[in-house]
């Protein structure tokens, strides 16, 4: 059996001179190294750990169930949210309802694309929703995940330079690795029959797709929030209000032939 890595949060209720030390020469006379670590709340701290076996786990946490100064409070084989909140120091805000629905406000562009990326890294199908009012940066964010991911993005429906609307894709472009981004304001406003046959196409691609303003999107077509595998939520400031009747008539042009591209 190779290496495994684990994911181990303790809180601290007493933080006396040492205590990190102490738990770092445990952890050494335990064979088990450390291989990230990062305060991941006000009093919390977390550790991305390898070992060889689950023994030496099973062993840690007896040890440290012991420690009056600590409680554990996650130790498991880390999932995507553990990795980026010890790469970050904390942890990304998520519904308490709706678990598929992550909120960030802008100050937090990074851990946004860094958790993007990390989804666009991950092969098969995948329907990605983001929400936000204009200019806080949605699709910016979303090209510069594909970047860190190193894949190409194609916009199907856009209004980041010009509205872009497309009705069809060359051979090349049908490619799973890519990063398909619609705007489903575009879409569901300027788009013809041929445009739609590309998104359900597209659709059943084994690729990932990003729908921004997907409330829109699914008012107007046959799919549902429910076929969405995440719901990102961008925000100016944590109290902004996400709404769409400014959002609608900002993403609208006037109708001459000169108020976008359409191929």
């Amino acid at each position: 059996m190779g290496k495994q890595e684990w994911y181990l949060e303790y809180e601290i209720h007493i933080n006396r001179p040492g205590l990190l030390g102490d738990i770092s020469s445990l952890l050494g006379m335990l064979s088990i190294n450390i291989v990230t670590i990062n305060g991941v709340h006000d009093s919390r701290r977390g550790m991305l750990l390898r070992c060889d076996n689950n023994e030496q786990i099973e062993r840690l946490a007896s040890i440290l169930r012991t420690m009056d100064n600590i409680t554990i409070t996650k130790l498991r084989q880390p999932k995507l949210l553990d990795r980026l909140a010890v790469r970050h120091g904390r942890y990304i805000q998520r519904d308490a309802d709706d678990k598929k629905t992550f909120r960030f406000v802008r100050d937090e562009l990074g851990l946004l694309v860094d958790f993007m990326a990390e989804i666009f890294k991950q092969e098969g199908h995948k329907l990605i929703g983001i929400r936000g009012m204009p200019r806080v940066g949605k699709t910016e964010s979303i090209v510069a995940a594909s970047v860190c991911a190193n894949k190409r993005w194609l916009f199907v429906s856009s209004t980041l330079i010009k509205q872009t609307v497309r009705s069809q894709l060359i051979e090349d472009e049908y490619s799973e690795n890519n990063i398909f981004i619609i705007d489903g304001i575009v879409s569901t406003r300027r788009a013809n029959e041929r445009h739609w046959q590309l998104i359900r196409e597209l659709m059943r691609l084994e690729a990932t797709k990003v729908v921004e303003h997907p409330d829109i999107f699914v008012r107007h077509t046959e799919y549902t929030l429910d076929d969405f595998d995440y719901i990102i939520e961008l925000r100016n400031h944590p109290s902004e209000e996400i709404t769409y009747d400014v959002v609608e008539q900002q993403s609208l042009f006037s109708p001459d032939g000169f108020s976008g591209f359409d191929f």
